[in-house]
C-alpha cells in the first residue's frame, strides 16, 4: 500500500453524499482511501441500486478499470463520510505493475480476496433470498464495524434502512418489515440509527453460516 500511495499525484478531499466518480464515466484514476468511507455500487436497468461495498482507510476504489482500453468506471463510488483520498493515475499505476513484480503479486492477492468477498455476497442473496440477504449483510457489518458491547455487537456504521436495502437487492419496505421482526424477537435492537446484534448466532444458524473467515466475510 506504501508503494501504491508513493504513485499519487494528489490527494483530494471528499465530501458526504457527493459521488467520487460515477459508472459510465471516463476513467482516469484510481484512488487509495486516506480516510473517510466510500460505497461502491450498481445501477441495474431498473433504477434499482445494488450496494456492493463499503470501503475505508486503506482501501482502494477504481481498480477495476486497470488494463481496459478507453476504460469507463463499471461502478459507482459514493461518499458516505468526509475525507481524503490519494489519486494515482492509471496509466501510471498498470506501468508500475508491468514494471514491479513483488507489486504486481500483491496486487494480485487484494484483488484475490475481493472477488472472493463479492463472490460470497453473491451466493447469499441467490441462496437465500432477502431474508437471507439481510442476515448476511448483518454478519457482514458485524465482522467489519462491529463494537463489543455487554449486551451485544455494536455496528458502528449509520446507515438509513434505504442504504441497508440497497446491500439486500430489495426495496426499504421489506427491510423495514424484516427488521421489525427481528427487533421483536430481541435479536437486534436499533438506537440513533445504529444496529445492536443481541444474537449473532441466531442471524448465522438462518443462513447456514459457513463460517469463512472475518476477512472473507466482511462489507468492505
Amino acid at each position: 500500500m506504501k508503494e501504491l500511495v508513493s504513485k499519487a499525484h494528489r490527494q483530494l478531499e471528499i465530501k458526504k453524499d457527493t459521488y467520487l466518480f460515477r459508472e459510465g464515466e471516463q476513467a482516469e484514476e484510481v484512488y487509495y482511501i486516506q480516510s473517510g468511507k466510500i460505497q461502491i455500487s450498481k445501477i441495474a436497468a431498473d433504477g434499482q441500486e445494488l450496494a456492493l461495498r463499503i470501503c475505508s482507510k486503506g482501501d482502494i476504489v477504481g481498480e477495476l478499470t486497470l488494463f481496459a482500453e478507453q476504460a469507463k468506471y463499471l461502478l459507482n463510488a459514493k461518499v458516505l463520510e468526509d475525507g481524503i483520498v490519494s489519486c494515482i493515475q492509471r496509466d501510471v499505476l498498470e506501468k508500475s505493475l508491468l514494471e514491479n513484480n513483488k507489486l504486481a503479486l500483491e496486487f494480485m492477492k487484494w484483488m484475490s480476496d475481493h472477488f472472493r468477498k463479492t463472490q460470497t455476497k453473491f451466493r447469499d442473496l441467490v441462496l437465500h433470498g432477502k431474508k437471507g440477504a439481510l442476515y448476511s449483510t448483518l454478519i457482514r457489518m458485524c465482522n467489519s464495524y462491529g463494537v463489543m458491547k455487554e449486551n451485544g455487537i455494536l455496528i458502528d456504521l449509520q446507515l438509513t434502512n434505504q442504504e441497508l436495502a440497497n446491500f439486500c437487492g430489495t426495496s426499504r419496505e421489506v427491510v423495514n418489515r424484516l427488521l421489525k421482526d427481528l427487533r421483536e424477537q430481541g435479536i437486534i435492537s436499533i438506537k440513533r440509527g445504529k444496529i445492536t446484534v443481541h444474537n449473532l448466532t441466531y442471524l448465522r444458524n438462518e443462513i447456514d453460516c459457513e463460517d469463512c473467515p472475518p476477512e472473507i466475510c466482511s462489507i468492505d
